[in-house]
């Protein structure tokens, strides 16, 4: 059984995870992702997540997603090896899409956490409130 020092993880490190990834099949949404750095480092619970490229940029679709439901995958290779960092997968709400097969709309997909933690954290833009002078004055 796996038995970590006090001063090592219960995880792969990130080396290890990059390269477990590029391990991959090249061509594969894996094997690119060993390629990008990890920018969500957090909880991915009710974030909105912009997919990272998976292909040319000049073909790139632009997804934004939620993530709500996760699938835990995470296993050992052995049982005196640490644990798979961002190895399951989620359910997750489109909701921004130009990619017809991900229509906006209550569309509903599975998209693995080693792709979520490499997307970007997207907000909303603050609501601007007109108030007519007319109106405040009547």
């Amino acid at each position: 059984m796996f038995k970590p020092s006090i001063f090592e993880s219960l995880y792969e490190t990130r080396e290890a995870e990059q390269a477990r990834l590029a391990s991959s099949p090249e061509g594969s949404i894996n094997h690119y992702m060993s390629q990008l750095p990890v920018q969500i480092t957090g909880p991915l619970d009710d974030l909105m997540i912009e997919l990272p490229a998976t292909c040319e940029p000049e073909f790139h679709k632009t997804i934004v997603v939620v993530p709500f439901e996760r699938s835990p995958e995470s296993k050992r290779d052995r049982e005196d090896a640490p644990w798979r960092r961002n190895d399951g997968s989620w359910r997750c709400l489109v909701i921004a899409s130009d990619h017809t097969s991900y229509p906006v709309g209550g569309h509903r997909i599975v998209v693995s956490e080693s792709q979520l933690v490499r997307g970007t954290i997207r907000t909303l833009a603050p609501l601007e409130v007109r108030v007519e002078a007319e109106a405040v004055s009547a």
